[in-house]
């Protein structure tokens, strides 16, 4: 486990994107992840991803 939370494995990280490709809110994808938002923004980031826009 790391600063931000344990690490991701190949299948979140997927997950992450598809989910922001949709344009599913930070807060939906956090919720489905089980991650906090912070570690769901900062994962986005790091794979140079615009969060998607809460409606």
């Amino acid at each position: 486990m790391n600063a931000t939370g344990p690490n991701w494995s190949l299948e979140e990280t997927h997950t992450l994107v598809s989910l922001a490709k949709e344009g599913m809110p930070v807060s939906v994808i956090s919720l489905k992840l089980k991650r906090s938002l912070a570690e769901v923004l900062t994962k986005l980031n790091d794979l140079g991803l615009a969060p998607p826009v809460e409606s």
